[in-house]
């Protein structure tokens, strides 16, 4: 089985509530994304069951605790589980975020927001550097939700995150929800944010539900809302090269027949963003 997908794939996070269809290979997907620290286990059966899915589609392996703004390294013993689990499944690839989640002492279980300074950069670079260096492999960074803003800060997040880009040569997993969320929370223009990023090096999107509100809140308990949508089609119809897309929902989880309805909006507004680039 190829690990590359072609141009503009489409796929789902594998979520308990629809494990019996993934196992039977009766999903509307052309790759599933797992989190990865919930099969980074010697053997049982969470690992048995994403061996046997893996066995119909390819696997991304997506991180919540890497922890790359850990102002104390990365934890060496993580990262050796985590590259046994990637030799073991072989994955199209490997992300996380652009957060730190932990002390020496403590791990948060929370994407924490960091500060966009050069100190803070060279910290996250040096981090990203010896990750990919022990996985072997070029990993994906996604841009995190925000809610707060630093005093300190010197740079905007996207240029922050195109300096990243540059400096360690990692690719970008674009969570296009949370990018409208930072911009609603905090003033930003979307579009201003993308013209920033370094799209080419963009080789996933994620599409997600939010809570709107005084704060808007990244939940994923509910299905995509127009102006989200209208922004994925500006960002697909951008990034050049295979692109795959992504529709995460963590809470209030529906049938898998309705997430695959709302992937197939994903894949036409793809389409008509392809279409209207070759006539142009």
């Amino acid at each position: 089985m190829s690990h590359t997908p072609p141009a503009r794939t489409f796929g789902l996070g594998m979520r308990r509530e629809h494990y019996p269809r993934f196992l039977a290979g009766d999903a509307r997907v052309d790759f599933v994304e797992v989190i990865s620290e919930n099969f980074m286990v010697d053997g049982g059966r969470a690992l048995a069951t994403l061996e046997r899915v893996r066995q119909h589609w390819p696997v991304a392996l997506h991180g919540v605790s890497l922890s790359v703004g850990s102002a104390h390294g990365l934890d060496e013993a993580y990262l050796t589980r985590l590259r046994r689990l990637a030799d073991r499944i072989e994955p199209l690839w490997l992300s996380d975020h652009l957060c730190w989640t932990r002390t020496q002492a403590h791990n948060s279980h929370d994407l924490l927001p960091l500060p966009y300074t050069r100190r803070t950069l060279d910290l996250v670079c040096a981090n990203i550097d010896r990750a990919q260096t022990r996985l072997g492999r070029t990993m994906l960074f996604e841009n995190p939700s925000s809610y707060c803003r630093f005093p300190d800060d010197t740079m905007t997040e996207w240029a922050f995150i195109a300096e990243m880009a540059r400096r360690t040569g990692c690719d970008l997993l674009l969570d296009v929800n949370n990018v409208y969320v930072s911009a609603c929370n905090h003033g930003w223009d979307a579009d201003t944010y993308l013209d920033g990023l370094p799209l080419a090096q963009v080789r996933q999107i994620h599409l997600a539900g939010h809570t709107p509100g005084e704060l808007h809140i990244d939940t994923h308990d509910r299905a995509v809302c127009d102006a989200v949508w209208a922004l994925y089609r500006s960002v697909i119809a951008r990034c050049p090269g295979a692109v795959a897309t992504m529709l995460e929902r963590d809470g209030d989880i529906p049938p898998l027949d309705d997430l695959e309805r709302e992937l197939d909006r994903a894949r036409a507004l793809a389409l008509d963003a392809t279409v209207q680039q070759a006539a142009a």
